[in-house]
């Protein structure tokens, strides 16, 4: 897996990447990208200027979120980042089990090495907090709401000595909303399109002094644009904040979604009643310090989940006698502190302890007694320490070490290091080198025919140089990266004795480039483009070799458009597996358009259209997307 000679010579022969936020349309004057000097929390944990972070960080802010006029975020996110994709089968929804989408991938990372398989290798994040199903160990994509999100921060590589397992391709980060200005806002979205689609959602922000809160809640419905594949959710957020102190402020949260969902299952196999009742929830307690040369926090997490599946049946033949059930759990808590020991200097220790898992069970509709699958608990406990390094205002040193131990895997060293540097106050170049891990989940090792308790921890390293540069007064931006990815130990379903077996057996070996660019034309006009290539010696699913979005923003007086041609080349639907099945690749274009009119203080009409040029493209295997969909409605504040 030692593969530096070849590194160097990557390194050599590329000198680029970008640390570019992908926020760029014109909205408001506050919200115009910044892209070297924008504050993030998500590769530091404390509050740090990007341009001295050695690993690449894209941001989505609050006005492009509320622009796209999605209830999820992660259409808007695959758009926007390089090098990051989520699949998806329809107009709204992504579900669990069979049939689902939502997968998310990111540089190769996360995307399954077989069909079935869910994300495990990409973590995603509410305020720095893990969030995945405590059996399955992948997170929920209709979990990922709009709603809730202030912005989002995407570190694009391994994030393992900050988050630990799962963090083995990158992070996305969901930082929750807060209310900035004193005294009581309200919104209302309320918005109807094709295929009988319902979207609706009410917000409320209050801040009162030192107190601040948010409560939204959220309905969306479709039928979706095949028999039997509708979806409904419905849920709430609330959160409450209060500055206790000058340099102390103590936030608590709560989050609590349900959604039904219905698969048809692909145009060659039908189903019939595969349907999935889901509830989810989240809540953490956060307490706060922030000093001029100090920063910490201590924090407590939990997220659980309710699950109830019909699998369904192919036609001709009986409907299934039971229903899957699981209850699942992962809470933690959370401490690190930051502290400026000496000019130039930033020291971050941190400490992480998770406990998950849970109970998975056949019920019988007869009434007999059920049919247990898993009921398991297990734990994580993690150190760490990152040491940055500032010298003059040109050069950045980074190193990092985690020490995570797994109670029944065993224990991982997990490290890091960077070098940024800044030859002008508008040009930046990084280096890092980084190792990502995932410990296997309760299911890989516990649940169904295929199941391994001697499975092993997947691991690679990944190894990246950016360069990154604005011009005219900061108007335009640019900027491009390569990286190389090496890894071992994935999980994969082999046969062994004639049956299926989880076995440490699969590799990774990606390399690509990636490059983005913003250039504010005047106040009213912006564009904007992002790129990314990845080659993938061992091809996986939901990643796609070419992935290109070109946009262009206006925005004056009460109008406000833009409009946004995505390509997608090489997306690999299905993959060739130890010899056996097919490799099938897909290639579309899609054109899609956003425009809101305000008519008065209070009331703004809106107008979203979707793959505008019709395309037929499949991203699940057998599962074709929706031809042209529209959506308008209106946004009411007060």
């Amino acid at each position: 897996m030692n593969k530096i000679p070849l590194l160097a010579a990557l390194l050599l022969a590329f000198p680029v990447r970008a640390s570019l936020p992908a926020d760029t349309h014109a909205v408001t004057e506050e919200e115009r990208p910044r892209p070297i000097d924008s504050v993030v929390v998500t590769g530091a944990r404390y509050r740090a200027d990007v341009r001295h972070l050695p690993m690449t960080v894209s941001t989505v802010g609050r006005g492009r979120i509320e622009q796209s006029h999605e209830p999820s975020l992660l259409p808007l996110l695959t758009e926007q980042v390089p090098g990051l994709f989520a699949t998806g089968r329809g107009i709204m929804g992504y579900s669990v089990s069979t049939g689902a989408a939502g997968q998310m991938s990111l540089r190769g990372i996360g995307g399954a090495p077989q069909a079935g398989l869910p994300t495990t290798g990409l973590m995603v994040l509410i305020d720095g907090h893990p969030q995945y199903m405590g059996l399955m160990g992948h997170p929920i994509a209709d979990a990922c709401q709009s709603m809730l999100t202030e912005r989002v921060e995407v570190l694009r590589g391994p994030a393992s000595v900050l988050y630990g397992s799962n963090a083995m391709g990158g992070v996305i980060n969901i930082v929750t909303r807060k209310s900035k200005d004193d005294g009581v806002r309200t919104g209302v979205h309320i918005g109807y399109g094709s295929y009988n689609t319902l979207q609706t959602e009410a917000t409320n922000r209050i801040k009162l002094k030192r107190f601040s809160s948010v409560v939204t809640g959220s309905y969306n419905r479709t039928d979706g644009h095949r028999p039997r594949m509708g979806f409904e959710q419905y849920g709430g957020y609330a959160k409450a904040g209060c500055e206790i102190a000058s340099a102390w402020n103590i936030e608590a949260d709560v989050s609590l979604t349900h959604f039904n969902a219905s698969n048809p299952g692909s145009v060659a196999a039908p189903v019939l009643d595969n349907d999935s009742h889901i509830t989810r929830g989240m809540t953490s307690l956060a307490l706060r310090n922030e000093y001029e040369r100090t920063s910490g926090a201590l924090s407590f997490f939990c997220n659980w989940g309710r699950h109830k599946i019909d699998d369904g049946y192919s036609p001709g033949s009986e409907p299934l006698d039971y229903r899957f059930h699981s209850r699942d759990e992962m809470l933690g808590i959370s401490w690190y502190q930051s502290a400026r020991l000496f000019e130039g200097n930033r020291l971050t220790l941190g400490f992480d302890w998770f406990r998950f898992g849970g109970r998975a069970w056949n019920q019988p509709l007869d009434g007999s007694p059920r049919s247990m699958l898993a009921d398991k608990t297990l734990h994580e406990v993690a150190a760490y320490v990152d040491f940055r390094q500032t010298i003059g205002s040109w050069l950045t040193l980074d190193a990092g070490l985690r020490i995570d131990h797994h109670s029944h895997v065993g224990t991982e060293w997990v490290p890091q290091a960077g070098v940024s540097f800044l030859p002008s106050n508008s040009a930046e170049i990084k280096l890092s080198a980084s190792k990502g891990f995932r410990y296997p989940t309760i299911r890989e090792m516990y649940m169904f025919p295929p199941q391994n308790p001697d499975l092993k921890p997947e691991r690679l390293w990944s190894y990246e140089i950016a360069w990154s540069q604005r011009v005219l007064d900061g108007r335009i931006s640019f900027g491009v990266n390569v990286f190389y990815i090496d890894g071992e130990n994935l999980i994969m379903r082999v046969p062994v004795d004639g049956r299926p077996k989880n076995i440490n057996t699969g590799k990774i070996e990606n390399a690509g480039a990636e490059a983005q660019f913003a250039w504010r034309i005047s106040p009213a006009w912006s564009l904007d483009a992002n790129y990314s290539y990845l080659h993938m010696a061992y091809p996986v699913l939901a990643s796609p070799e070419h992935k290109l979005h070109v946009g262009a923003a206006f925005a004056r007086g009460r109008w406000n458009v833009s409009t946004g041609v995505q390509y997608v080349g090489g997306l690999y639907t299905e993959v060739k597996v130890n010899g056996s099945g097919r490799s099938t690749q897909e290639n579309f274009v899609l054109w899609n358009l956003r425009g809101s009119f305000r008519v008065c203080k209070v009331v703004e009409l809106f107008v979203r259209g979707e793959n505008l040029l019709a395309q037929r493209y499949e991203i699940n295997a057998g599962y074709p997307m929706p031809k042209a969909t529209v959506l308008g409605g209106v946004n009411l504040h007060f």
